[in-house]
């Protein structure tokens, strides 16, 4: 399990904080969550958990599972994500995790680049697993991703700090050293965003997460 950064009591609240950092800066270094894959391109279900992307639920252990050919995430279901808003803050965030698994399960990451600040180390480290999936062609299979809820913090660092829960559905990875594949059941995420508005669309300046079987006991 990695390490957590998120105080059990802030996680039961739903209450995060990147006191670690300035209004210029990104927010802490985390561990990149072993845990992140994909959801099939359609993007997040609604933001009130009432739905889901499909997914086929995974693999067999020992199949390899190349790049999916499959879609990026559609702003479209993220409405109001290009809005000078709270609510534009949140639907940004839920945008740029969706963004992030999909690239877990392809590969391509010049539409997550263009979704988060140049010197965000901690997205960098969310996303770290990434270019080793590419440097030896082995992904994240299809999952369900369900929304479980958000909330809209205000912030001494960025303009909003959004915190996102979310669950993924079983599905098959590589190994650590891409030797072999195993089932992962269902782990639930806790996430926070550190948000800026830069001239006419949100940016990523900051990610912290916190995952596993029971992340939300």
């Amino acid at each position: 399990m990695p390490r957590r950064l998120l105080a059990i009591a802030a996680v039961a609240a739903l209450t995060f904080t990147f006191a670690a950092c300035d209004a210029g800066g990104d927010g802490p270094v985390t561990e990149p969550p072993q845990q992140v894959g994909t959801s099939d391109g359609g993007g997040a279900a609604p933001s009130d958990g009432s739905g889901a992307a499909p997914s086929d639920g995974g693999g067999d252990d020992d199949q390899t599972v190349a790049a999916a050919d499959i879609p990026a995430p559609d702003p479209a279901d993220y409405s109001g994500m290009d809005k000078h808003t709270a609510d534009g803050a949140t639907q940004a965030f839920r945008y740029y995790i969706a963004v992030s698994m999909w690239a877990h399960q392809t590969g391509e990451t010049e539409l997550l680049d263009s979704l988060q600040s140049n010197d965000c180390e901690s997205c960098d480290e969310f996303n770290k697993d990434v270019p080793l999936l590419v440097e030896h062609g082995e992904y994240w299979s299809p999952f369900t991703i369900t929304d479980v809820g958000s909330k809209i913090h205000e912030s001494d660092n960025f303009d909003h700090e959004i915190g996102y829960y979310f669950t993924i559905g079983p599905h098959t990875r590589p190994s650590d050293t891409f030797s072999s594949r195993f089932k992962v059941d269902e782990i639930q995420y806790i996430t926070v965003g550190g948000m800026t508005w830069s001239s006419d669309h949100w940016t990523t300046k900051g990610v912290d997460a916190e995952w596993g079987e029971d992340a939300f006991s």
